[in-house]
């Protein structure tokens, strides 16, 4: 296999980087065709210039070939360049572990998708009804604890703050039902926390030696952890990550790295690597290495496109989620959104390829409405998106399978 590495420019924010300084670190094509790489290369630059992003590492990996690309910096104060290697918190792509996980004990017996989680959790709203398999493709009308105001106000209050597991839990179920189970979807965190919880019950092992024993050390994914909640350190090297959550448009970004990641446990507190990333996004697109054939299948199968959204962006068509995995016009897998960091990972079955995008901003860019608080003003042509959302898109449409953002609410 042929690895491209391509290293561009050191700007900050805005793009800046890249732009003029596309001969600058290494490159290699060893029989890459051209058009390939200068396609890549062309997305990769005009779409982090509209991310406003001040960093991205993103990866292309084929049969034929893996392609990565680093541009702007890891760090705003010292300039110090992105560099593939990094570590980087990955969010929600974590509720792909999860699902990963619940499946694998659905298949040693342990539960069923079909056991409801007052089984196991008691003070759940409509708990003897909703599905463990409801709470993972998110039709279970578990209200989201990020959603909470009083929640929120306290998180926001001490972003440092080191979470319990029951306590995230508490903050989603004291809320009455959004709906009834299987009736409408709608994105929830709480339903994620809730299958950790069950999961260390049937299984009698904490969280993260379930991921360390069952996918991390299986895949030999050598940077990939779920660190200790009380742990919000990153393993070197790694990027810093820069946010807005709590301000307002113009300001300018907070450093967030250390920032507990305590508040998403294992709904999004894992941090992996691009390289992790593309060896694992291709074992969750075919189920090699994670779950058996009929498993796969019937992740696969999951996809709700059917049922309407609660004040989300609809859900038909080419987009649809399943047991913690999305569906995107034909590329499966999962974004991910913690303080600082946006990561896109999907596969594509007929290309057999991989997209990794790692971005150390969460702060969307575009013509956003008024309550998503962007770093500067945009004209209406470029629509609002967060930072690895767009790089991804525009990797995908040179890849010739181009995945259009969803409606806007």
């Amino acid at each position: 296999m042929t690895v491209l590495v391509i290293l561009l420019g050191s700007g900050c924010g805005g793009g800046g980087g890249g732009q003029g300084d596309s001969g600058a670190g290494t490159r290699t094509t060893g029989g890459i065709e051209q058009a390939s790489e200068a396609d890549l290369d062309a997305a990769l630059e005009k779409s982090f210039k509209e991310s406003d992003a001040p960093g991205v590492v993103a990866a292309v990996q084929t049969p034929q070939y893996t392609w990565i690309g680093a541009v702007g910096v890891a760090d705003r104060a010292s300039k110090e360049p992105m560099t593939p290697d990094v570590h980087h918190r990955i969010g929600s792509v974590t509720k792909t572990f999860t699902a990963t996980l619940l499946l694998q004990a659905a298949d040693e017996g342990l539960l069923s998708l079909d056991d409801k989680i007052d089984q196991y959790v008691k003070g759940v709203p409509n708990g003897d009804k909703i599905t463990l398999g409801q709470m993972s493709d998110m039709t279970s009308g578990i209200a989201s604890y990020t959603e909470d105001d009083q929640w929120v106000k306290e998180w926001s209050s001490d972003p440092t703050r080191v979470w319990k597991p029951e306590e995230l839990a508490q903050a989603g179920i004291k809320e009455p039902p959004l709906f009834d189970p299987g009736k409408e979807w709608f994105y929830s965190n709480t339903n994620y926390v809730l299958i950790g919880l069950v999961l260390e019950k049937v299984t009698g092992k904490p969280i993260g030696d379930l991921y360390r024993e069952q996918i991390i050390e299986p895949l030999d994914l050598k940077n990939t952890s779920f660190p200790e909640s009380a742990d919000s350190s990153i393993p070197e090297p790694h990027a810093q990550g820069y946010t807005l959550q709590g301000e307002s448009s113009g300001r300018e970004p907070i450093d967030s790295t250390d920032w507990s990641p305590s508040e998403a446990w294992t709904a999004g507190q894992m941090i992996s690597t691009v390289d992790d990333l593309l060896v694992y996004g291709r074992a969750l697109g075919t189920g090699e290495g994670l779950l058996s054939p009929e498993q796969q299948s019937e992740r696969l199968d999951s996809f709700v496109s059917d049922v309407p959204p609660l004040n989300q962006p609809p859900l038909k068509g080419d987009l649809a989620y399943g047991y913690g995995l999305g569906e995107d016009h034909g590329w499966v897998g999962h974004n991910g959104e913690i303080p600082g960091y946006n990561t896109y990972l999907f596969y594509h079955p007929e290309l057999d390829a991989v997209v990794a995008v790692e971005v150390n901003s969460d702060i969307p860019s575009g013509d956003c409405p008024k309550d998503e608080p962007t770093m500067k003003e945009w004209p209406p042509n470029i629509p609002c998106d967060l930072p690895a959302d767009r790089i991804f898109r525009a990797l995908a449409e040179s890849l010739g399978k181009p995945a259009p953002s969803p409606p806007a609410q």
